[in-house]
């Protein structure tokens, strides 16, 4: 079982993008962009980070959706460890992602937690 999200304090913040905030588990990462009234307007929810790491990512401008995996730049033949980068990705496992989302993000900021509860449920759905 995986451990709780827990916000990461001081999540470097990129200019010219909105306010993130950041939280982390054990086998997850969750990064979330805030509008100027503290509303998720993104996220993006990486999982399996011990393993085949993927990245689930949302964005309210469009309602997009995007499933992608993590190529973390280990084997780029280079001396030394490349950038890691997304690169598509196979099919979402919605409801799994959906029952370890629950799970970890137990301690949430509410309309945080209930924005990726929704779009998780609505992945869900449209299998």
């Amino acid at each position: 079982m995986a451990t709780t999200l827990s916000e990461i304090r001081h999540a470097r913040q990129v200019p010219g993008e909105p306010r993130r905030r950041w939280f982390s588990s054990d086998t997850l990462d969750l990064i979330v962009w805030l509008d100027a009234h503290d509303t998720p307007i993104g996220f993006q929810l990486c999982y399996d980070k011990l393993d085949r790491e993927r990245a689930l990512t949302w964005r309210a401008a469009g309602h997009t959706l995007t499933h992608m995996a993590v190529d973390d730049g280990e084997s780029s033949g280079l001396a030394h460890k490349a950038t890691p980068i997304l690169v598509p990705d196979g099919a979402l496992d919605a409801p799994r992602l959906l029952e370890l989302f629950s799970a970890a993000g137990i301690d949430l900021p509410p309309a945080i937690r209930a924005c990726g509860l929704e779009q998780l449920r609505a992945a869900s759905d449209n299998r």
